[in-house]
């Protein structure tokens, strides 16, 4: 598949619902460009937290992120997965379906059942690995009739065989298959900080002039922690001062991309949320 990405949504900002914002979210319907929800919590045929996501869909466009797709494991994808996942995406009509350049699937050993690692695995940035993500990532689109969006990971490790510079690997990725990039400016500083680099901001946004244009669908936005000598990228506070310029580049170079507020831990009262959207909102506003 090798399709023109279609037309940038128009640029908002959202927040990702999560369960314990359901009520107050229907109850007072906040002004937001979109929501996101992780399309793993809603893969059953019914239940109460589909309920939730359709009744949301009346009122709001939502961006289907998914964790479980494994988009860079050479056992492939799994078919279960990926029907859930077009079922739902035929139920919800999403604005965005994305997924991560990561692998979670693999055999204990070779001729043994495929076991799923429940987590984002890094994947190395080799010729081998972005063909097995290109094959993956077509796979997917052509099930689900639309493009992905792929977004980048925050790693705690790199691999010594590593040989393509992550932007020119997602570049590649995107002009083999047609996807899109889900380009997460957090992940971004804390691998930088992670590696030690001497201006994590300037690493940062080299790595984001390094990309073509028009890569990018949408933009992700978290807070991190420091945990002694490392970085962890926890999306628990709110998005540190540093992604924040880091941010701002990125809409100074591909100018206003719809943009989440991702919150996954210690989640806080929903206007902190919708505070983060705004002030996201704002510099977007001041992009154009």
């Amino acid at each position: 598949m090798n399709e023109p990405r279609p037309a940038p949504a128009p640029a908002s900002s959202g927040i990702g619902l999560r369960q314990p914002h359901y009520a107050e979210v229907m109850e007072s319907l906040p002004r937001l460009g979109f929501i996101e929800v992780h399309s793993e919590n809603f893969f059953a045929d019914g239940g109460a937290a589909l309920a939730v996501l359709q009744d949301a869909r009346a009122h709001y466009e939502v961006s289907l992120h998914g964790v479980g797709l494994a988009l860079g494991s050479a056992a492939g994808v799994d078919a279960w997965h990926l029907d859930r996942l077009a079922r739902l995406v035929e139920r919800i009509d999403p604005v965005r379906v994305s997924d991560h350049a990561s692998f979670a699937r693999a055999p204990r050993a070779p001729g043994q059942p495929v076991l799923h690692a429940n987590d984002l695995l890094p994947i190395a940035f080799t010729d081998a690995s972005l063909d097995i993500l290109c094959a993956n990532v077509s796979r997917v689109q052509e099930r689900l009739k639309r493009p992905l969006l792929v977004e980048n990971l925050s790693a705690y490790l790199s691999f010594d065989d590593d040989r393509i510079p992550e932007p020119d690997f997602f570049a590649g990725l995107c002009a083999r298959t047609g996807c899109g990039m889900l380009l997460d400016v957090n992940n971004l500083m804390v691998n930088a900080l992670n590696a030690g680099a001497d201006d994590p901001v300037a690493s940062c946004t080299a790595f984001i002039d390094a990309l073509p244009h028009g890569i990018a669908g949408e933009v992700h936005l978290a807070g991190y922690c420091e945990a002694g000598d490392i970085v962890i990228d926890d999306h628990g506070s709110r998005v540190r001062p540093d992604v924040w310029t880091v941010y701002a580049h990125a809409l100074r170079r591909f100018g206003a991309l719809p943009t989440l507020i991702e919150w996954d831990t210690d989640v806080p009262a929903l206007q902190v949320l919708l505070d983060e959207a705004q002030r996201a909102s704002s510099l977007m506003s001041g992009s154009r």
